[in-house]
């Protein structure tokens, strides 16, 4: 089983020193609904978002959507050899279930995303969530799956083979690999503090969703007998 987390993901609700602002309070009046009930979205709240630390990672639920729809649409996905989860930058879980199936449109997907934040689980009801939030740190995250092996993908690592590394990862009974679902900048020290190892996989930063593709792709090629 291999086991995926997209870390510091750019997820969550409007943050309360940017809730009056007059851009959240516009995009609140126009979905019909409270401002702390939106997900901070870089496109409708760029305005506000300049007196946020970090604003450069934050704001972009496109990345988590695009990720999830590579990764949940995969064979390995679909044959149970892989399970998702989400570190929001702002530090909530998201367990994600292999049989969620993600809306492809922004729209419905920031809703689904609205809804799980204000009720903790979707759907509401029912004995298996698709998807369940809890407010947890990383490395607790990290303890709950149990892994033999954690690999962050990330610029800042020791330049290495994808195929090499995921046949590795193939001989571990429990392996996790973190990857970064943020529009910018660096996977946090504090992240990489909790992987066994860093490694880069290109020359050059890549996006979150390719990293994903290729990871699982080379990963199921090392499966093949």
């Amino acid at each position: 089983m291999l086991h995926i987390v997209f870390v510091e993901a750019a997820l969550e609700t409007v943050p309360p020193p940017i809730l009056r602002h007059p851009s959240v309070r516009r995009s609140a009046k126009r979905q019909g609904k409270r401002p702390e009930e939106l997900l901070l979205n870089r496109s409708l709240h760029h305005s506000a978002m300049s007196r946020l630390p970090d604003d450069h990672k934050r704001g972009r639920p496109d990345i988590a959507q695009i990720c999830l729809l590579e990764a949940l649409g995969a064979p390995l996905n679909r044959e149970g050899g892989l399970r998702v989860w989400l570190h929001t930058f702002g530090g909530y879980a998201i367990e994600v279930s292999p049989e969620v199936r993600v809306p492809r449109d922004c729209n419905r997907f920031n809703g689904l995303m609205e809804q799980l934040f204000s009720l903790g689980r979707v759907p509401p009801e029912g004995d298996s969530p698709l998807m369940q939030l809890s407010e947890v740190g990383l490395g607790k995250l990290k303890e709950r799956i149990d892994p033999s092996h954690t690999v962050a993908l990330t610029s800042r690592g020791s330049p290495g083979s994808l195929e090499d590394l995921c046949r590795g990862l193939n001989e571990e009974k429990n392996p996790l690999v973190f990857i970064g679902a943020f529009p910018h900048g660096a996977m946090a020290d504090e992240t990489l503090s909790l992987a066994d190892e860093a490694v880069s996989i290109h020359a050059e930063p890549l996006e979150a969703w390719v990293v994903t593709s290729r990871l699982i792709y080379e990963y199921e090629k090392t499966m093949r007998p």
